[in-house]
This record gives C-alpha cells, structure tokens and sequence, in this order.
C-alpha cells in the first residue's frame, strides 16, 4: 500500500475532506482570497483560540498517567475503595514549578507542586501537595499575596528578589519552607528524584466511623537527587524542560517510575491536645511520634497522548472526595476546597468536569443543568426534591467530607497557641540536626546568592534577622558571605549586560 493511500484525508472539525492543506481559495493565481474558503477561515479562526488561559501559580508542568496498587491493610483507618487490599486504581499525576510561566525553565529554584488524580469507583479523589511537607504560610488570607510577590513587578514586569525577601522576613512563618527552598531540596534533579506530599492534614473515617487525622507521603523510590545551583542554572540554558523531557523519555524506554505510599496517622482525640496545632500547615509532624505506615505503590506507566486535553485542561481540586476521606481544620486547606475550583470555572468553563480527564469513571447523577460548554444529556426532573424518580441523595455512601465539632466566637487568628507553636523551631531542627556541615554549607551559599540579586538593604537587614532566628550561626554566615561579595563584579557579565555601552566607550 502506498503511503498516501495509507494516510486519511484531511478534514474540516465538521468531518468534511478538504481540498488543499497548502493552498488557499483565491481569485486566480495573484488575486485577493475569498471569504467562502471555509477551511482557511476555520484553520485561523482556531489557531487565534487555541490558547487557554495559563494557570495563576503552578502554570508550568508535566505529567503521566498509571497505576496505584494497594499492599498494605490500612482499613482499620479508611473505608475508602482505594485504599483497599489488593485494589488497583488508575492515577494521573502532574508536577509543576510554582511561580514560573508556562515558559520558564524548569530547574529554577522553586518548590514543585505534585497532584494526584484517582479514578476510583465511588468518583474522583484528588490530593493536591508538593515535594516540600511544609508551606510558606497558615492562614489563606495571605496567599494571593504571596504568589503575587513571587511573580511579576508591575512597572519592569521582571520578577525581583527584593519583594519576594520582603515577603517572607514579613511573614515569619515562611521560615520553615524557606529553609527548604534554599536547600538542596530547593531544585530537584528530576521529577522521579522527588517525593510528594500531601503537605495538610487530612481525616480518614474506616468502617465503624472512626476518625483519624492523615498525611500523605509519596516516597520516591528512584532515591532523592537534587541539583546545586550551578548545575540547575547549566541546565536552565540548555533544556528549559528538561524535566518534562526526563519524565516522557523514561516512560517511553519502559524505566517507569514510582512513589511508595506512606501514611503519618494521628488517633482523632490526640489532635485536641498535642504539643503543637496538627493542623498548623507550616510544621511537620515528627516521626518519631506518628511513624510512617506504608500502604502502597504508585507507578507511572503510561505518557499522555495530547498535552492539551490531558495536562493543561487537567483540573485537580482537593473538593474531590470519596468516602472514607475527609479535610481537616487546616484553613489552607479548607481554602483550597473553594479556590482551586473557583480557578478552575474561570480558566476552563462552568463545565469543566466534563472534560473527558476531569471525567470520573463512576456513573454521574447530579442536577447541574446547561452553561458555556454543556455536553452531557440533561433529562428530567431538573430540580430535588422531586416526585419523579430524579436522583435522591444518600448518606450512607459519603462521609460529608469529614465532620469535626467546633464553636467559638468569630475571630481573626490563626490558630489557638500551644506550648510549641513558634515559627523558628522547626527550621532550626532541620538546619542543626537534619543537615550536615556540607548541606548547611550549601545552605548558606543558596542564600547569599539569591540576597545578592537586587535585594534593598533595608530588606537585607531583615533577611539577617530572620535567619539568625533560625539559628544564630546561619545568619551571622549568611550576613558575613553577603557583605564579603557585595562589591564584586564581574566586568564580562557587565560587557555582555550592556554591549551599546560598552561599544561606545571603547569608541571613546
């Protein structure tokens, strides 16, 4: 068979064949087009919408499909059909940077989201994390105005340290995930290389509807490899997407990667009175009093087929609940159960659950009627409670995404303070006895760099405070290393930074 009869012709959206993929319909070889080619103006009516809005933070990303098995009896915890023994359930898994475009390159430093997706028979259950199991803040108040002092000056449109240092030494509470984004941590070598988590606490209910408070860790069995700063900047100048590209190749050669499953589970009644507030998304809960409990294995085995309709229209929010699963008082999280499908209506459409890979694979029975991009069949009753067999809710297979009892006055605080609710101390654990001298070296160096690039000394100052909070000898190094390199400069980097000058001045 030859190849052109082999190839299926090409066609309008509409199914119709189409006479030329090159030429356009015009009036004699050197005349003006004409309107009626239908298909010219169909190719560029479509390529003028092709492009949908990028998401506000985590817009740069990949991603795969796979499979997430069971090996462990965790029922006594969760009556959840995904987390049964033995149960396989398909996942699709995105990672991303935070505050970079779609553009950007992706080995800036910068925690990386990690969201999951799984198509479970009782609907969809999605755990939005990243590869840090702390956040920068507590309270969701603060957020937009985080993410926007990460991203873009108003009057140069140039990103700028000096407000992101601005930020975080006016937030104290940054301070344990600021120590991880200037560690090694801070640039992962590749997406494989990283674990995930779910970073907020969670509830479980089993069976006899008990409750737990959970979090979730995704433990990289390919091992935890990062780049140095100079390894990450070699790369940002010769593979802008070297992760994705990682990612797609090594699935492709069959080297699929995977993530074992962990749980921290913590008994309902001990959050009332434990040292530090559990729920507090700015600390971790140390393992030596919640130990890891593994439950299984995700891998991922399959590469998606359209990057549009597969990743970029993918619409991950932690509203997505099955039985079994529940939130938590986080207020983080309770505001990312609104935010994110909020983001989602204004990027994709009212309607943007039936996008075929927001689809779930259970049955669909509810009253959402019409709107922008409407696909599925709406059939009468359109209204509950009604007297004509429409559906009718029942309680029996949902927990109501996890109950707790809470009353009190209306106030603006973040959480009641226990004995050790403090913003340093969880970041200096981790600087004086998770690092060692070459981390903390490493550590020290992140830091002094990034000061180094156009912060204001007012803001300089507080950066030394802030570190010396975490502990005194980090912030003495970090002040002593920023004032020991500020008056270098390299003349080449100059030269290069500004050749009209340079010109003129060697004319001169």
């Amino acid at each position: 068979m030859s190849t052109s009869e082999s190839r299926p012709p090409t066609t309008t959206d509409a199914g119709i064949p189409v006479a030329s993929d090159e030429r356009s319909l015009t009036v004699g070889p050197d005349g003006p087009l004409l309107l009626q080619d239908h298909y010219l103006i169909e190719q560029m009516a479509n390529f003028n919408r092709e492009r949908i809005a990028e998401r506000q933070p985590h817009a740069k990303g990949g991603g795969a499909f796979g499979v997430f098995e069971v090996s462990h009896d965790v029922s006594a915890f969760t009556r959840a059909a995904v987390f049964q023994p033995g149960v396989q359930t398909e996942v699709l898994a995105r990672f991303s940077t935070v505050a970079g475009e779609r553009g950007s390159p992706d080995t800036w430093r910068d925690p990386r989201g990690f969201s999951l997706r799984f198509y479970t028979d009782e609907g969809n259950f999605d755990l939005v994390g990243n590869n840090t199991p702390v956040f920068f803040m507590r309270d969701p108040m603060k957020f937009q105005h985080f993410i926007r002092s990460q991203k873009r000056r108003a009057d140069n449109n140039l990103r700028d340290h000096d407000m992101q240092w601005d930020f975080w030494t006016l937030s104290p509470e940054s301070a344990h995930q600021v120590t991880w984004l200037m560690g090694d941590r801070g640039i992962p070598r590749t997406w494989r290389h990283m674990n995930g988590y779910s970073s907020h606490t969670y509830m479980w209910i089993n069976a006899q509807g008990e409750r737990f408070w959970v979090k979730y860790h995704f433990k990289t069995d390919q091992g935890i490899e990062c780049f140095t700063q100079d390894e990450a900047d070699q790369m940002a100048a010769v593979d802008t997407d070297y992760h994705q590209r990682d990612l797609f190749e090594h699935i492709s050669s069959g080297k699929y990667p995977s993530w074992t499953l962990n749980m921290q589970i913590m008994p309902f009644e001990e959050a009332k009175t434990y040292r530090f507030n559990p729920f507090d998304l700015t600390k971790v809960w140390p393992h030596a009093d919640y130990p890891l409990q593994e439950v299984g294995r995700l891998t991922l085995n399959r590469n998606v087929t359209d990057y549009h309709t597969e990743i970029e229209q993918a619409a991950f929010e932690p509203n997505n609940l099955v039985a079994g699963t529940g939130l938590s008082p986080d207020k983080m999280l309770l505001a990312r159960g609104f935010s994110y499908s909020d983001a989602h209506r204004a990027r994709l459409g009212g309607n943007y659950r039936q996008i075929p890979v927001n689809m779930p694979r259970s049955p669909v029975h509810s009253y959402s009627k019409d709107g922008h991009m409407r696909m599925q069949n709406v059939t009468d009753p359109v209204y509950a409670p009604n007297s004509y067999d429409g559906p009718a809710a029942d309680p029996s297979l949902t927990d109501d995404g996890g109950l707790w009892y809470s009353d009190g006055e209306m106030v603006r605080a973040a959480y009641t303070l226990r004995a050790e609710d403090d913003d340093w101390g969880q970041a200096a654990t981790m600087v004086r006895e998770v690092l060692d001298d070459a981390g903390r070296e490493r550590l020290v160096q992140n830091i002094v760099g990034h000061l180094l690039n156009g912060v204001s000394d007012l803001v300089l100052e507080r950066a030394y405070e802030y570190w010396r909070n975490v502990d005194q000898d980090l912030g003495d190094r970090v002040q002593a290393g920023v004032r020991a390199k500020q008056n270098e400069k390299d003349p080449k980097a100059a030269e290069q930074a500004n050749p009209a000058r340079s010109s003129m001045q060697a004319k001169a």
